[in-house]
């Protein structure tokens, strides 16, 4: 009996030794990630602001884990389709996607119930990527220059002037309902299918303000095709340092494009965790910084906790502009 119980004894020891080898093996195993190339899908078409900065992010995040990062475009129904397939991948780490403000912030509210996925359940957040203000300009002919100016015209003439927007629940949608609110202006809203025809009418005068993005807006503002009035990020941009913030004549007017990195749900945490790390390194790169700062983005890491908390504060934050709004999509 006594040898027995040393037997056992002797085999308690060996297990409890025996198991930091096994972790450590699983650990070193998981930090060797990627051993193979990740695919990032963006949901999507090739060509524009979103694609163009996802590669550049996605070149970065190949020199930094020593693995091939492909982009594959997956586009249709405003993101969803894209977003949905990143939901429903594997979670080894192996495909990853490009997640926003559109897909996980504000169709949670406006879609609801209508979606292919749930925002808090189907997701692992592992950083936010950049962040892309949007950017208020006016026809040559509006008579204000000012946003104090632009307030007091749109006050003194409810109903006459109107704005164009992307589409209906976009961003651009969303900074003028905002507006309007905080403003406490009349001002109709025409929205387009896309940025691009709708900086066409207002050129053309048909319409008299829009909110775009940044990079689209800059292209006709530096040639002095539009007038400019602000951006709709809390603070000013680096990316048009003469214009200043909205928000410092209408307080609490923020409303950015953000993006974020984000797999499926239950990604081991030894892989988030490289993850994070890597894309620290990528998007604090000076490079990376530049790349985007050229094409008026700013690039944002944050903690997978901290990312996983902006997008559910995000959430409930454009869901109450949303209400407050009456925004619908019938």
């Amino acid at each position: 009996m006594q040898q027995a119980s040393r037997r056992k004894a002797l085999g308690s020891i060996g297990a409890i030794i025996g198991a930091p080898m096994v972790i450590g093996s699983q650990a070193r195993a998981q930090a060797a990630w990627p051993t193979k190339p990740v695919k990032y899908i963006n949901p999507f078409p090739a060509g524009g602001a979103t694609d163009t900065l996802s590669r550049l992010f996605c070149a970065r995040m190949s020199e930094v884990s020593g693995q091939q990062w492909v982009v594959e475009n997956v586009g249709g129904g405003g993101g969803d389709i894209g977003v949905a397939s990143v939901a429903r991948a594997q979670p080894d780490g192996y495909t990853l996607g490009l997640g926003g403000v559109a897909s996980h912030a504000i169709s949670p509210t406006l879609k609801a119930g209508r979606l292919p996925f749930d925002s808090n359940r189907d997701f692992t957040f592992v950083t936010n990527i950049w962040s892309l203000p949007n950017f208020l300009v006016g026809n040559l002919n509006l008579p204000a220059a000012t946003v104090p100016e632009l307030i007091d015209l749109l006050k003194r003439n409810p109903g006459k002037y109107a704005y164009g927007s992307s589409g209906l629940g976009t961003t651009l949608h969303l900074s003028g309902e905002l507006f309007k609110l905080l403003a406490g202006v009349d001002l109709l809203h025409v929205p387009y299918r896309g940025a691009a025809p709708a900086m066409v009418d207002l050129i053309g005068g048909q319409v008299h303000l829009i909110f775009d993005n940044i990079p689209g807006a800059l292209a006709q503002y530096k040639p002095g095709k539009v007038k400019g009035y602000g951006v709709t990020s809390a603070a000013r941009s680096p990316a048009v340092p003469d214009m200043p913030s909205l928000s410092e004549f209408l307080p609490g007017l923020d409303l950015s494009s953000w993006t974020s990195l984000c797999g499926p749900a239950n990604l081991p945490p030894a892989v988030v965790e490289r993850l994070s790390m890597l894309s620290k390194e990528a998007l604090e790169s000076p490079e990376l910084r530049k790349a985007f700062l050229d094409r008026g983005a700013t690039a944002t890491w944050m903690s997978p906790k901290e990312a996983t908390a902006y997008r559910a504060s995000e959430e409930k934050r454009l869901g109450d502009i949303i209400r407050r709004a009456k925004i619908t999509l019938d």
